[in-house]
């Protein structure tokens, strides 16, 4: 079965880790911004690391004929610096035309604090005066209601989010109906050791269904694994899940999700 990871960090990963995923039937990804390992200092350290996923990942991906999307933002863990942020910010939009950009993400909140929301905010207006899709980062661990409580609050008071443009990602138990009964996507990650394994993820599913929710493997600098999706794809399969319902959580779903885009181009889909 082909599949799509909506959110892998392909920059942490090897060339082999490519060949490994087309060879268990990825047919496209997407990479969101995000933390590179350590804090960057400048804000044209990250107007080369945006150079690098509109431009080298995708002809990296291309190698293995699966097709390669970006988001583009500041993420949260570097947020709490404000300055910084916001000259990030402001060089977004001359990479948004790139024809792979899906829109800014991934955003959100790492230690909920103040600083993290302002730059937040100023994410979600770049968003609204663009018309792009939104990808949401959750906190990790003890935090993670808190933050998802005050990201969902944010976005309900602006006016200008569109929920059914948002996806709420590394939702759990405790978090996924925050994004779901709020009208947003959501996204699940699939970690061996934190976040969720496939089998946890496979509860939620049968407890919230299908719509509007899709699976990732994250694949970033701590212990992951870039095939982690076709390991979701054997439990529902163990589990007698239809083939249908899968590919619907696997492939339908973000595919859905991205036809959104201000820079969507169709391709040929299984």
């Amino acid at each position: 079965m082909n599949y799509i990871d909506p959110h892998i960090h392909m920059i942490s990963r090897t060339t082999d880790d490519y060949q490994r995923m087309a060879y268990a039937g990825c047919a496209a990804i997407s990479e969101p911004a995000f933390w590179a390992g350590f804090d960057r200092r400048t804000a044209e350290g990250f107007r080369d690391y945006f150079v690098h996923l509109t431009h080298v990942e995708p002809k990296r991906a291309a190698q293995f004929h699966i097709r390669h999307y970006s988001w583009l933002c500041i993420n949260a863990k570097e947020a709490e610096n404000v300055s910084l942020s916001r000259e990030v910010i402001a060089m977004i939009p001359e990479f948004l035309k790139s024809p792979y950009v899906l829109g800014i993400g991934e955003i959100g909140l790492n230690k909920n604090t103040a600083n993290e929301a302002t730059v937040f905010q100023e994410h979600l207006d770049l968003a609204a005066k663009t018309n792009e899709l939104i990808l949401i980062h959750t906190p990790h661990l003890e935090d993670k209601y808190k933050g998802t409580r005050m990201i969902v609050d944010m976005l309900k008071n602006d006016r200008r989010v569109q929920p059914h443009r948002v996806c709420v990602d590394h939702v759990e138990e405790h978090t996924v109906r925050l994004a779901l009964d709020n009208g947003f996507w959501c996204g699940m990650t699939l970690y061996p050791t934190t976040k969720c394994t496939p089998a946890r993820a496979v509860d939620i599913l049968e407890m919230v269904g299908t719509d509007r929710i899709m699976v990732n493997s994250a694949g970033d600098w701590g212990k992951s694994d870039p095939l982690s999706v076709p390991e979701l794809i054997q439990e529902m399969k163990r589990r007698g899940h239809p083939e249908a319902a899968i590919k619907k959580v696997v492939y339908d779903n973000p595919l859905e999700f991205w036809r959104q885009s201000n820079n969507w181009r169709e391709w040929p889909t299984q």
